[in-house]
């Protein structure tokens, strides 16, 4: 799944995203907006992960969706 479609499948992810990281809110489910730099700051913000960590869990959400 690139960044394109990430955000075309966003309201399909948003499930899916909040059962993986469940301390997102909905308000950043609205932010982010299916844009992948501001969800993996989100998850950096939420719980604590370096820059790195968290696009490595965004990779592997996106080979697994």
């Amino acid at each position: 799944m690139n960044k394109d479609q990430l955000q075309g499948d966003w309201t399909h992810l948003k499930g899916k995203i909040k059962e993986k990281w469940g301390k997102l809110t909905d308000d950043d489910l609205k932010v982010i907006e299916g844009k992948r730099d501001q969800l993996s700051g989100k998850l950096q913000e939420r719980y604590g992960y370096a820059k790195e960590k968290a696009e490595k869990e965004l990779d592997e959400f996106c080979r697994t969706c």
